[in-house]
């Protein structure tokens, strides 16, 4: 093209949406221009800001309005056709300069561009510098490129204008804001491709242009304002996953346009699996909100059609090849320096935060810890090497992790005559700790408990160590978080779901307290209020109640806790949905795990910490001694004297806000527990038991503990001798407590993992489903009946909706009326029963020295003996046991419909917790958006196409 001797004509065309903060500066700067545009036409895209309605124009100027929604090329376009045509003499130039109402000029503006493109007339587009609007000498943009892979990149952003880039004028594409056109190149190119509304739509112009054979250049001394991306353009607010759609939208029709005709098969499929893989990428990188932008980007492409316009207009006005294009792309070295410079900026940020108050290693947080692992050792010392534990509330586990699994979620229960309905959400819990341990699952508990003591005193020099300043506290705090009775009991007594929570309440503190600042935290939060709610069901009002005090107190940041409970949602929804169903809604809050008899302690044994009325073990220890036993109200309640005075007393200090938080925190907890000793929904034998006081006393007791560490860190002078005073009284306090296996009022004991006798579990090798039916003689002269399946009833299949049960099913009224005639002479025909419900062995446990439950014991023994139908195998370590001659039927393992609702309900638990678990895995810190909003629009790294890139 030859340069033209005539005056070039320009024709502006101002894009207002909603610019009424904007429009006055542009249009003066507009009228400012030392070489004015010839023709202005403003298209208003549907303003509601009232921006243009007082706007009128006449001669070349003319105000065109379209409705909202309609993108930047669409009004491009329309001004365009608005415009006056051009002259027929062709031996001028006609000019387009595309201006949004951020786009304000400088006065030199036109004049620098127009002077650029005279000289270089293969230059069919130039674009000025743009910079902040709040901060001319701050680039904005300056040019525009992409990756081999297609990846869109802003040359220069967010930098310090020193002219340090002046001199690289001849680049891939400028923005769309301040673009100056050659009219006849935008009609023959047919403008902006339509299937790019916002993002890249510039970019792909531009490269249009250079495969037509035409140049693009920028031009340093061309000044214009920019506001922000493109897509941010005539909107308030662009939500992230909105953000990322865009980008990642346009960088797949751009990649299906470009694509050859031989590979677009392969990227068309591709584009959906890659969707999904990079979706994980985002939810690894705590990137959560790009999840569905991502998904929704590629079933646009892939399905929305527009691809096949585009390669057509492509087609049509290319005439170069993708050769002249290539020198301008991003090389991938730059990519990785610009991506290394961005992450080491960040992490020296990082670096530069405020250090620790504490050094776990330097200030006693490791000896605390290590003390605590000693103190397990002693205390369980007689459970060191032992595969398995039984006793109180414990059984084995399943010897397989299979089984674990198929005992988690909806479907067909063995325990008892079987049952179809949800599990425990607990048994999801025991289904991970024995997945860890997949070659023993039963030493998972036995691990889980010797772990107890020390990860809780880890736990806790955490949490006093964040609100506290002084560098001993948090040693104070583990410690007295460590002895604590109820962790103490709940070991003794075989209350899992207890210790688990105990360990697990003060991480999910830090992590909800953290929540604010990262979707790791927000989503271990998750997962451990999860982990604490299905492990003691009884604090889920607690930890809604502490998760809508988050929500409320940082509510700037809800959108990261606002998610927390949804995982614990999913795990008992079933359970709930079905106790309200039987009109037993408190059945949800009892214990998981061997229902076990709990005796209620008073109000006074659980203010000072006590889950059981035996006075932390002082009861037992000292009978022998009257006078003792009668003064162990008032001495223990001394011993608790020192932490609860520095408790109370935290509120006097000037961290009185914290302290009266956690002292509310501990009355939830206490009116927790209290509750719990009123709530008898659990059936033991012939009676039903409380539920578990100990769980909200572990949340009383954790909340004491900090309002007291925050009292002593507020003491002046005094604060080590009360710290070390508190620890000693509640060490004695709990002293017989700890000795519980030397004293022998130890409930738990060791066990090889077998639950039946040898006999039985031989039997079961050949036939899983041969049924044991369990008679134990009570001391109120009745019979506890229950039917084993297999080996014997394991852990992780024990359900709080059967041991809940208002009334016997049929199938269990029958089997108690088996059982009871079967314990006595009488004309019953036992045989029917026996063979439907495929009982081939009666086991009568032993009795106890009660002489009622003896009598009733060789009573049964009698009668069963001399049933010729029954063979008697002898003395186990369990009890008697005899062996049913007849032939008993196969008993069913659940209906088609029941295996697929649990297979169905284990994918919803896996992709919700699988989400949470990839969001919860720390990385390195995100880059900031100033560094590129197209970098971050295709964060994280861990993409297919970045590494591509890579």
């Amino acid at each position: 093209m030859q340069p033209s001797s005539a005056q070039p004509r320009v024709t502006a065309v101002l894009v207002v949406a909603n610019g009424a903060d904007h429009l006055d500066r542009t249009l003066a700067a507009l009228a400012s221009q030392t070489r004015h545009p010839d023709n202005l036409v403003v298209v208003d895209v549907g303003s509601t800001d009232g921006s243009t309605a007082e706007l009128e124009f006449g001669g070349s100027a003319q105000l065109t309005r379209i409705p909202a929604g309609r993108s930047f090329g669409d009004a491009v376009a329309v001004g365009e056709q608005a415009a006056p045509h051009p002259e027929s003499d062709e031996s001028v130039d006609e000019w387009l300069w595309l201006v949004g109402h951020d786009n304000a000029p400088a006065p030199t503006a036109l004049a620098e561009m127009l002077a650029a493109v005279e000289i270089a007339p293969s230059v069919a587009v130039a674009g000025p510098k743009l910079t902040a609007v709040d901060d001319p000498s701050r680039i904005r943009a300056f040019g525009e490129s992409m990756t081999r892979f297609g990846r869109s990149l802003v040359l220069v952003q967010d930098e310090l204008d020193q002219g340090q880039h002046d001199r690289n004028t001849d680049v891939m594409a400028v923005a769309a804001g301040g673009m100056l056109v050659r009219r006849s190149v935008w009609k023959v190119l047919g403008g902006f491709d339509p299937a790019l509304p916002d993002v890249d739509a510039a970019l792909d112009f531009c490269v249009r242009v250079r495969l037509a054979g035409h140049r693009v250049a920028v031009v340093p001394d061309a000044r214009a304002t920019t506001a922000g991306p493109i897509e941010e353009f005539g909107r308030k607010r662009v939500s992230e996953a909105r953000r990322v759609r865009l980008h990642r939208q346009a960088q797949l029709h751009r990649r299906m346009t470009y694509a050859p005709a031989g590979l677009l098969w392969l990227h068309w499929l591709t584009l959906v699996p890659f969707a999904v893989g990079r979706a994980v990428g985002h939810l690894v990188a705590k990137h959560p909100a790009a999840v569905s932008g991502e998904l929704a980007a590629a079933f646009a492409v892939a399905f929305g059609g527009g691809t096949a316009r585009s390669r057509t207009a492509l087609a049509r006005s290319k005439r170069l090849g993708w050769a002249a294009v290539e020198p301008l792309r991003i090389s991938w070295r730059r990519v990785h320096e610009r991506r290394t410079t961005s992450r080491d900026v960040e992490l020296a940020r990082v670096e530069d935060a405020p250090l620790a108050r504490a050094s776990f290693l330097g200030d006693g947080g490791i000896w605390v810890v290590l003390a605590a692992a000693l103190l397990s050792v002693v205390t369980l010392f007689p459970l060191l090497g032992s595969p398995a534990l039984t006793g109180g509330g414990l059984l084995p586990l399943s010897t397989s992790v299979a089984q674990l699994w198929q005992n988690v979620g909806y479907g067909w229960h063995s325990l008892g005559t079987g049952f179809t309905g949800p599990s425990d959400p607990f048994a999801a819990v025991l289904a991970v700790l024995g997945s860890i341990v997949f070659w023993s699952p039963s030493t998972a508990v036995v691990v889980v408990v010797l772990l107890a003591f020390p990860v809780s005193a880890l736990g806790a020099w955490f949490v006093v160590r964040k609100l506290t300043t002084r560098m001993w506290v948090p040693v104070i705090g583990a410690a007295l978080y460590t002895i604590a009775p109820t962790l103490v009991g709940a070991v003794t007594t075989g209350h899992l779901g207890a210790v688990i929570a105990h360990v697990l309440l003060p991480w999910l503190f830090l992590t909800v307290l953290e929540a604010h600042r990262s979707w790791a935290s927000a989503s271990g939060a998750a997962l451990l209020f999860a982990a604490v709610a299905a492990s003691a069901p009884s604090l889920l009002p607690v930890l809604l109640i502490g998760w809508l005090v988050a929500l409320a107190a940082g509510w700037r940041h809800a959108h990261r806790r606002v998610f927390i409970p949804v995982p614990a949602a999913v795990l008992f929804v079933p359970l709930v949905l079905t106790q309200v169903a039987r009109g037993n809604l408190l059945g949800v809050f009892a214990d998981p795990g061997v229902p076990s008899a709990t005796r209620a302690p008073s109000a006074l044994q659980l203010a000072i910490g006590q889950p059981l009325p035996d006075w932390n073990g002082w009861l037992s220890a000292s009978s022998p001694l009257d006078l003792v036993a009668a003064a162990l109200p008032v001495a223990l309640a001394v011993l608790a004297l020192p932490i609860a005075a520095t408790a109370i007393g935290a509120v006097l200090g000037h961290r009185w806000s914290v302290a009266g938080t956690a002292l509310l925190a501990a009355l939830l907890g206490f009116a927790t527990a209290f509750a719990a000793t009123h709530v008898t929904v659990t059936g033991v034998g012939s009676t039903t038991t409380i539920v578990w006081p100990g769980s909200g006393l572990s949340v009383y007791w954790l909340a004491i503990v900090v309002a007291a560490c925050i009292g002593v860190d507020t003491v002046p002078r005094q604060a080590p001798v009360v710290g070390l005073v508190a620890t000693v009284f509640a060490g004695v306090a709990v002293a017989p407590a700890f000795a519980a296996f030397y004293l022998g009022t130890a409930v738990i004991q060791p066990t090889t993992g077998r639950v039946l006798s040898a006999y039985v579990n031989a039997e079961a090798q050949a036939n899983p489903d041969v049924g044991t039916l369990v008679v134990e003689p009570q001391s109120d002269g009745s019979l506890a009946v229950s039917l084993e399946r297999g080996q014997g009833s394991t852990l992780d299949d024990q359900s709080t909706l059967d041991a809940t049960a208002l009334s016997l099913s049929p199938s269990g009224s029958r089997l108690a009326t088996l059982a009871g005639n079967l314990a006595s002479r009488s004309g019953y025909d036992p045989e029917p029963a026996l063979r439907e419900l495929g009982i081939s062995f009666v086991l009568l446990d032993d009795a106890s020295d009660d002489a009622l439950a003896q009598q009733v014991h060789d009573r049964a023994a009698g009668a069963i003996g001399q049933d010729a139908r029954f063979t008697s195998i002898g003395d186990t370590t369990n009890g008697q046991l005899f062996h049913y001659d007849g032939t008993v039927d196969r008993t069913g393992g659940g209906s088609s419909a029941s295996k697929a609702t649990h297979a169905l309900y284990l994918v919803v638990l896996g992709v919700v917790f699988g989400a949470a678990a990839l969001l919860a895995v720390p990385t390195a810190p995100r880059r900031r958006r100033a560094t590129s909003n197209v970098l971050e629009a295709d964060e994280p790294a861990t993409t297919f196409d970045e590494e591509r890139d890579e």
